[in-house]
Order: C-alpha cells, then structure tokens, then sequence
C-alpha cells in the first residue's frame, strides 16, 4: 500500500508539473509580441486587464511548480527511504524468528534423541534381569557365569537410571524453550512486526495530510491571483476605451452645412449649396451629380485599404491625417538626433586623432563624417516637408470639440446622402476621400424631364436573396427595418460603402448594414459573387 501512494503521488506530481508548463506555455503565446501593433492595443483597459490576467496566471501555474516540488520532497523522497527502512527491519525480524524456529527445532531433536536413548537403555536392562533369572533358576549353570549374568543385569539397570535422569533433564529443559519460545519470544517478534506495520499506516495517514497541506499552503496565493484577475476585469472603464478609440480614429472632417431648396417650378437656374454632399467640385455645372465622390462624406463602416497611401497621407481624414504626419515628424527628428550623436562622436574622435596621431587618421573619419552631414541635410529637408503638410492640415482642422455634435451631423449627413442620391456616394475601402472622378456613369437630372424619369422608373431587379443575422432598426429615411432570421430580397449589392440595398415586397424596401446580412447572390447575375 506505501509503495502504491508513493507512486501515486508522484504521478501527480508529474501532471502538476505538466500542467503549470501547459498554463505557462498559454500565457506565453497570448503575450503582446514586442515592436508589434498588438502592443498599440494594451494602451485599452480591457486588454491591459488581459495582460494582467495572463500575468496572474503565469504565477498561478508557478504555484503548481511548487505543489509538485513540495510533493516529491515531502512526500515521494520522504517514504521512499522510509520504505527502504521497513524493509531492512522487516528483514531483521524474519531473521529473528527463523531464528528461533530453528532453536526450538533442535531442542525437540535433542528431546527425541534422549527419549529413544532411555527407551533403549530401559529394555536392554529388562532382557538382562531376565537373563539373569534364568541362568540363576538353572542348576546345570555355574556359579561365575550366574554372578557375571547378575552384573551385567544391575551395569544395565544402572544405565537405564542414567538415561532416565537425562531424558528428564532434557524434557524439563525442551519444556522450558518451548515455553520461552511461544510465550516470549516469538510474541515478540510479531509484536514488532505488528509495531513496523502500524507505524507504516500512521505514515501514510500522516503523507495524506501532508499531501492535503501542500495544497491547502498555494491556496492564499492563488487565491491572490485570482482576486488580481478579479481586479484588474474591475479597472475596465469602457468610457475610457471608446474615448481611445474616439481620439486614434476620429477623421476632423467639419460636418456638411444644410442643403438648400431647389424650387423645379421656377424656370429660374438651378443652384446646389457649396457645403451640399452631392456638391461637385468647381466643375461649373449646375445640375447635382449622384454616384460622384464627396470630401465631406466618410461612412462609418467601411473597410480598410490594404494598398500603400501616398507620402503626404492625402488619403486620410484630416485628424487621422495630422496624426500620421506628427508621428512622421517625430520619427524623422528622432532619426536628425541619432545621426547628430554619431557625427558628435566622430567629430570627437577626430580631435583626439589630431592631437594624437599615434592612435588614427584624422582624416579616415572624414569620409563618415560628410555622409553623416549629408543625411542629416536630407533629413531635415523631409522635416521641413512634413512640417508644411501638417501646418496645411492644422490650418483646416475645425476648431470645434463637441465630439457628440460632430458625430451626429456626420451620421445626419449620410443618411440625408443616402435618401437624395439615387445611387450611393462611394468612399475608398479606408473611407478616404480623393481627386479622382468616379468610374460609375453620372446621372445628370434636368429640371425638365424630373417628373418624366421618376413617373417611368422601373423597378430594380432582383439580383439574389439574403438573411437578416440581426434585427437592424431602420429609423432613418432611405434605411429598411429587418428582423433576425428575415429572408428577402437583394436589388442592388454593396458597392464599398457598407450598405446593401434590399426589398421586402413591391412597396417596401430599403438599404440596410451589409454586415448585418447573409448574402446569396443569383449565379446568373451579372459579377455576382456570394458574400457574407
């Protein structure tokens, strides 16, 4: 039973080892990878709460470590050479009772051996008493052979005397042992094997509580670990973080100003206000454009451009814009410092060379030093660069700060562009906005035909079906409201800006989030493709 807990307890000891390497392991791989954009992400208090959690648990599993350690010290090397001890002193005690097993063995021989002798002795001294009678009865005998018969009778009465006094002496003797012997001895060598064997047990109730100690000793700092996980999920502060995420994307755009009434009875020229969405740019031209680009104008649910931007990040939102341009301001005058460092060091190493020549060409330094000043020129030029670009983008930055007011108008902004256009104003994948032209055809509407167009417009065909993945309120106009699970119709696919346009009957339909839908477009639609 000793060496089967023994053996016990050190397979656990190898699955707690086992198991603080796999938490340890665990910890490791979910741990932020240094000079990588997941470190950018533990400035939120939800993932530096991660990373305390993957801290704790580093120590959780070293408190496993010490559940093992403490096991096979306290407990596996402990019985181990207890063991090896009961064996040795179990030996000795079979030892002894063999011991006196033999003993007894032989006293009992020695019994049987005066036993027999006596016997013997005591017959031999019958046939010479008769003997004797017999030639002393007989008159034809002599009177010498009578006498030698009658001494030889008593020599052998005399030797059974003998042989009796010792057969007795010997089985008082045996009497003796074998009382010794079942009465002392051996008792007492079962009494110390019976003590061998319950100290044994007591030192395996003993090992079990050391085994429950051991866990019961990690129990407060694990305990501890748990309340600092506990701890740090209690410091996220969500208001905290979506005021992160506010200040790293917000775009600075100034939301659009109102669109002004275009009255299609006067005969009068048509105008579009300047801060209109649909506004096209200085080209001249009156009539509103629908389909064309729009610096005002940024979904909010866009996909993010995996294509290289251009040096002046032209491409992004003002803020983010200005951001990317300081942070290239930094990096560039971190780059001026390390090389003004190096040419310091060379222009130093230089005088100590010209006073003292025995330790280098002054003039091997040279070479370095022109390429060093070199750098720092171009350096600087790029400085200068950067600089003016962000002096432009500070310039037109809004020096409004209501973040509420802001995001509201430009959600206002989109959903008004989503109703008065009769297809969707299209973003970059990024959001960004840019010079080009749009590729897709401009409608051009004149005055005169407005009413004609709309009185003729055909419905759009149906291009494949989709499921609502979620229940999607659709309280702005131009938007459709679905429920979860809601199959219906697909009329018009996402072309970039996030929404996917969708009927429900002939007189309901409506655009709706296209990451709020399961898409399956027709195989025999033109470029259709299925999406989710």
């Amino acid at each position: 039973v000793l060496e089967k807990y023994i053996k016990f307890v050190k397979e656990r000891t190898e699955i707690e080892l086992s198991y603080a390497k796999q938490l340890r392991n665990l910890s490791k791989k979910y741990q932020p990878k240094k000079n990588s954009k997941e470190e950018e992400e533990y400035r939120y208090t939800s993932t530096r709460a991660f990373l305390a959690t993957l801290n704790e648990m580093n120590d959780y599993a070293g408190q496993h470590e010490v559940i093992s350690e403490n096991m096979t010290s306290l407990i596996t090397g402990e019985l181990t050479r207890y063991v090896q001890e009961l064996k040795q002193e179990r030996k000795s005690h079979f030892h002894d009772g063999r011991k006196a097993q033999q003993h007894i063995e032989t006293c009992w021989k020695q019994l049987e051996a005066s036993k027999r002798r006596f016997e013997r002795d005591c017959k031999e001294a019958d046939r010479a008493q008769q003997y004797f009678e017999k030639m002393d009865a007989d008159i034809n005998v002599t009177k010498a052979d009578v006498e030698k018969a009658r001494q030889q009778a008593q020599l052998r009465h005399q030797m059974a005397e003998d042989s009796k006094a010792e057969y007795s002496s010997t089985l008082q003797k045996f009497n003796s042992e074998q009382h010794d012997h079942y009465y002392t001895h051996i008792p007492n060598i079962f009494q110390k094997i019976q003590e061998m064997e319950e100290r044994r047990i007591v030192r395996i109730g003993e090992s079990m509580k050391t085994f429950a100690e051991v866990d019961r000793q990690v129990i407060p700092i694990i305990g501890k670990c748990l309340d600092e996980i506990t701890k740090a999920a209690e410091s996220i502060d969500h208001k905290n973080d979506s005021q992160l995420v506010i200040e790293a994307f917000k775009s600075g755009f100034e939301p659009p100003g109102d669109i002004d009434f275009e009255d299609f009875t006067q005969p009068m020229k048509r105008t579009v206000s300047e801060s209109s969405l649909s506004n096209s740019r200085g080209d001249g031209k009156s009539e509103p454009k629908f389909g064309g680009k729009s610096k005002g104008k940024l979904w909010p649910f866009i996909k993010k451009n995996k294509g290289a931007g251009p040096e002046d990040f032209s491409n992004l939102p003002p803020e983010q814009r200005r951001k990317k341009l300081q942070q290239k301001v930094d990096e560039l005058n971190k780059d001026i410092q390390k090389e003004m460092d190096q040419r310091d060091a060379l222009t130093k190493m230089k005088d100590v060379y010209i006073k003292n020549p025995q330790m280098g060409d002054a003039a091997s330094v040279d070479h370095r030093l022109a390429e060093l000043g070199q750098n720092i020129e171009k350096l600087r030029l790029e400085v200068q660069k950067f600089e003016g670009w962000l002096a432009e983008v500070e310039g037109r930055l809004p020096l409004r700060t209501d973040q509420a007011r802001r995001q509201s108008g430009l959600y206002e902004a989109q959903n008004t562009a989503a109703v008065n256009s009769c297809a969707q104003d299209r973003e970059s994948p990024d959001g960004s906005y840019t010079e080009e032209q749009s590729q897709e055809t401009e409608m051009k509407v004149p005055a005169t035909d407005f009413d004609d167009e709309f009185d003729d417009e055909e419905p759009l065909p149906t291009i494949g079906t989709c499921k609502a993945l979620y229940t999607f309120e659709g309280q702005n106009e131009g938007t459709i409201s679905v429920a979860e699970g809601e199959m219906l119709y697909v009329i018009e696919e996402d072309k970039g800006d996030g929404w996917t346009r969708i009927r429900r009957n002939e007189d309901e339909e409506g655009y709706v989030p296209t990451s709020y839908v399961e898409v399956y477009l027709d195989k025999n639609a033109k470029g259709a493709m299925t999406y989710i």
